[in-house]
């Protein structure tokens, strides 16, 4: 199982991704390409067991490094050599490479209301708190990640929690839940640290409160809590852009 060493904070993930569509935009001149290539990347990132992975020191070069080998050798060269405009050129290639690996495509979640974002747990519908209640719970919560307070966090978690992270191939973040309060607490701690150009904030989410991560003035993360009682049972943290498309939708 990943360990929770390996969680990224919301920034990192952010600047980690920049980086990669950089990289391969530098290299096909299309930035719509670039983004392809970096989906393939983390498919690659994630086709590796979890052995490999954690023998791989320094991820973030290795998936530059892929980042480099992807993209097709021939759109590197000199525009004399490359058929047309580099975004042409990398257009083409892309439609005659998905005819032969076509990834199941990801589900939009324009409302944000799919079960990667929403638990129905049974106990959460039997002990369902007050809407005031869920707020406060949220708050403190939040509050607890700000002030980088493990401890204050892991009293806020059930014993059993399990932390969900949904990056969709598209970030490098755990591939497995996190479970038990202080692990769960360890790693949201990790994941929300307070960074320079990063907020965290309470908002509502699906009619309850929910937290709300900004990067930049963009939502990089959402995350919904299941409580029962006086404890968060469950954490979904949704950090895959393409369901954060609603998110950052101009005004």
């Amino acid at each position: 199982m990943d360990s929770v060493g390996d969680v990224l904070s919301v920034a990192e993930m952010v600047e980690e991704r920049r980086l990669l569509v950089d990289v391969a935009h530098r290299l096909l001149g299309c930035r719509i390409a670039a983004g392809s290539v970096v989906d393939e990347v983390h498919r690659r990132w994630y086709g590796l067991s979890e052995g490999e992975r954690a023998e791989i020191g320094q991820p973030r070069s290795w998936l530059v490094t892929n980042a480099r080998h992807v993209c097709p050798p021939r759109l590197a060269g000199p525009p004399d050599e490359r058929s047309g405009t580099p975004g042409e050129s990398a257009a083409r290639w892309f439609r005659v490479r998905e005819r032969v690996v076509q990834p199941e495509p990801e589900p939009e979640c324009d409302d944000y209301d799919c079960p990667v974002c929403v638990s129905h747990s049974a106990r959460t519908r039997h002990t369902r708190p007050t809407t005031q209640q869920h707020a406060a719970l949220s708050g403190a919560l939040r509050d607890a990640c700000m002030a980088q307070a493990t401890e204050a966090l892991a009293a806020l978690l059930a014993p059993d929690v399990s932390v969900f992270f949904d990056g969709g191939g598209k970030v490098r973040t755990l591939a497995h839940p996190v479970h038990g309060s202080r692990r769960g607490a360890r790693s949201l701690s990790i994941l929300l640290a307070p960074q320079r150009r990063t907020v965290l904030d309470t908002r509502p989410v699906n009619g309850r409160t929910g937290l709300v991560v900004r990067y930049d003035r963009q939502t990089a993360a959402v995350l919904t809590l299941d409580v029962a009682g006086s404890h968060v049972i469950q954490v979904w943290v949704t950090l895959n852009p393409d369901k954060l498309r609603s998110w950052n939708r101009p005004a």
